[in-house]
């Protein structure tokens, strides 16, 4: 199967206030410290904000579990969260370049995703199978 070019447009971005005043408050943090945050500040500054309470079911927000599939036809599911909560296989933290590059995407949404080596792979959104605040879980 030959792949498909790649697009260097980036989708429209959507984040809850919470989740950007609260990723805001963490690239201040030693936390981030020796880290490179240039991408996710930014996502943060492209982004449109809204209230949680607001949030579409589909769109990912801290704490979701995404299903993605790259294009090479591999399917995973992770969960995004802050560093704290990071290290196990299915979660990812907002600081690395795959979390960075799911916030604030949609189901259907599509973004480059660098690779090591320098090569890229294209991650899709396929589904939002867990949100806070779809769930009631506003504050999460």
């Amino acid at each position: 199967m030959e792949a498909q070019p790649h697009t260097t447009l980036a989708p429209p971005l959507l984040l809850s206030r919470l989740d950007c005043e609260r990723i805001e408050a963490l690239l201040d943090s030693p936390n981030a410290a020796g880290i490179d945050t240039t991408a996710l500040r930014g996502e943060l500054a492209r982004a449109t904000l809204a209230e949680s309470a607001d949030m579409p079911a589909d769109v990912v927000t801290m704490n979701s579990v995404v299903r993605m599939v790259d294009d090479a036809g591999a399917e995973r599911e992770l969960a995004l969260v802050y560093p704290r909560d990071a290290g196990a296989p299915d979660r990812v933290s907002i600081l690395a370049p795959v979390g960075t590059a799911l916030l604030g995407l949609r189901a259907g949404d599509a973004i480059d995703w660098p690779l090591p080596g320098g090569s890229t792979t294209r991650l899709r959104v396929l589904a939002v199978r867990y949100q806070p605040a779809a769930a009631g879980e506003l504050h999460r």
